[in-house]
């Protein structure tokens, strides 16, 4: 059945939508993927692609023969994950999707002692605040942060991630001290540009004390200011500027606020408090890569206290 070998091909296929990134994604060339592909549809008798220039899609029989073949790989890799969490020792290609500045300053200088533990681990680390396409560019573990969207992905949550409203000394000198929420309407806040809440900054009511949030525990104000960035440091070198104020997670703003760079503001009306979670797809058997990559991860920065939060 010489069909069956090109199903990693004509699946990869499908999921990159052409023939060069197919060819990328097997090592191969983009010739080869095609001649294989013509070489399949020639034994099974079927056309299962409609080709242009422009853009690959797939017949109906196409349609039909990949959604067998996709299952037909999830098996097969499930049979390696059961024989792998039998050796001794992790090994492959471990390929990480992780943000910006958490990876930089939590999830990079890690990864050496790591190394050193697992060294038949190969680590390809994509760090990135866009999110990315989990399962189609093929990671094995994300780092998540905030509210986590429905998906088939399995989450452990690794840490508390708790964000402070905050502004240096300079600003807070010549545009005073907001002390409601509403006061943020007169002041200059920065925003980051992958926030994902939205627009709005959210704080809970005093009387809050739950954390089964609902609606009408929030008080929201629309955040307006003259600086709007999708990288964090960015902003968070702004706000130590003396520029404004803005709504940062600890883990980038603790040790400013430690040192009495950065000042928190309206501590009475708190951010809802988020998770810092490892995601990875749902199997049966738990790569053993995986397993031990997710249990490094709890043990350097799964406390009860993080340590960006220590001292706070």
């Amino acid at each position: 059945m010489t069909s069956f070998n090109a199903l990693p091909i004509f699946v990869a296929l499908v999921e990159t939508g052409s023939f060069s990134k197919a060819g990328e994604h097997l090592n191969s060339s983009k010739s080869a993927v095609s001649k294989r592909i013509t070489q399949l549809e020639n034994e099974l008798g079927a056309q299962l692609l409609n080709r242009t220039t422009r853009s690959l899609t797939l017949t109906e029989a196409g349609e039909a023969y990949y959604d067998y073949a996709s299952q037909a790989l999830a098996l097969a890799q499930e049979a390696e994950n059961a024989v792998s969490l039998m050796q001794a020792k992790p090994k492959g290609k471990l390929k990480l999707s992780v943000p910006m500045t958490f990876g930089r300053l939590y999830i990079a200088p890690i990864i050496p002692a790591f190394m050193a533990l697992y060294p038949d681990i190969q680590i390809e680390m994509i760090m990135d605040d866009k999110r990315q396409d989990f399962i189609k560019q093929g990671f094995d573990i994300g780092i998540r942060i905030g509210q986590l969207e429905d998906s088939s992905l399995v989450a452990k949550k690794l840490a508390d991630c708790q964000s402070y409203l905050c502004a240096a000394p300079a600003y807070l000198d010549k545009q005073g001290t907001p002390k409601k929420p509403e006061d943020l309407t007169r002041h200059n806040c920065l925003y980051y540009s992958y926030f994902r809440a939205g627009q709005d900054w959210q704080f809970l009511k005093k009387s809050v004390r739950h954390r089964n949030y609902q609606d009408s525990d929030f008080i929201r104000v629309a955040a307006k200011g003259n600086y709007r960035v999708n990288n964090s440091e960015a902003l968070y070198e702004a706000a130590l500027a003396g520029l404004g104020i803005v709504n940062m997670p600890t883990f980038i703003v603790g040790p400013a606020i430690r040192e009495t760079q950065l000042i928190p503001l309206l501590t009475d009306y708190p951010q809802p408090l988020h998770g810092i979670y490892a995601i990875f797809p749902e199997r049966k058997h738990l790569t053993a890569k995986v397993r031990v990559f997710i249990d490094f991860l709890q043990e350097k920065i799964g406390k009860e206290t993080p340590v960006w939060e220590q001292g706070l």
